[in-house]
């Protein structure tokens, strides 16, 4: 695809990305629990969802759920549900110390973000009216989209990278009992206020 516009559609994906939506506000609960080793599963979680959201909103899912009422609010009362729940554990979780992160298993981090990505019916239905703006409809599709799905990915995964490790400085220094467990209960309540967020949502258009 030409340079000028894949170059425009990278800074319109760096605007949309540093807006902080329900997986970052994960990225940045869940480190400011566990800490720094809890961030590259959560990252790489991440990095799967967006392969997955944008795949699936190329593939006509996108158009689906912009179409359905009853789609939309299955996909989207699932997600807010499991955000929820994570941020109920996360409050609910005992206060650690630092390097207790390792304790917890790395594909349980790195599934809680896939699931929350990929769940996030906005964001699909997103990609729908989104990529097709930086699509030439002289040249083939498909070839266009396998550099546009991975672009977006990789600046998805370095997005979330560095809230990660901005949290999990942050939870990292801090040794206190009292407060590390005001950490944990801080991020917990960003994952509730995400669900219920994501609760409240509307279609575009309703």
């Amino acid at each position: 695809m030409e340079l000028a516009l894949w170059l425009a559609f990278v800074a319109a994906a760096a605007i949309v990305l540093a807006i902080p939506g329900p997986t970052i506000l994960l990225v940045i609960g869940q480190n400011l629990g566990t800490g720094r080793r809890g961030a590259v599963p959560l990252v790489a979680g991440v990095a799967a969802g967006d392969a997955v959201a944008m795949s699936l909103s190329l593939a006509g899912l996108g158009a689906l759920l912009a179409a359905s009422a009853t789609a939309f609010a299955v996909l989207k009362f699932c997600g807010a549900a499991y955000l929820v729940w994570l941020g109920v554990k996360l409050w609910r979780a005992p206060v650690v110390v630092s390097g207790e992160a390792a304790a917890r298993p790395a594909w349980a981090a790195a599934r809680e973000a896939f699931v929350v990505t990929a769940l996030n019916p906005k964001s699909i239905a997103f990609f729908v009216a989104f990529v097709p703006q930086f699509i030439n409809p002289a040249r083939d599709f498909t070839t266009q989209a396998l550099v546009l799905v991975p672009t977006f990915v990789a600046m998805a995964a370095v997005n979330a990278a560095l809230y990660a490790v901005l949290a999990a400085r942050l939870s990292g220094a801090v040794r206190r009992p009292s407060v590390r467990r005001w950490l944990n209960r801080t991020g917990g309540s960003m994952l509730i206020g995400a669900g219920l967020a994501t609760a409240a949502m509307r279609r575009a258009g309703s």
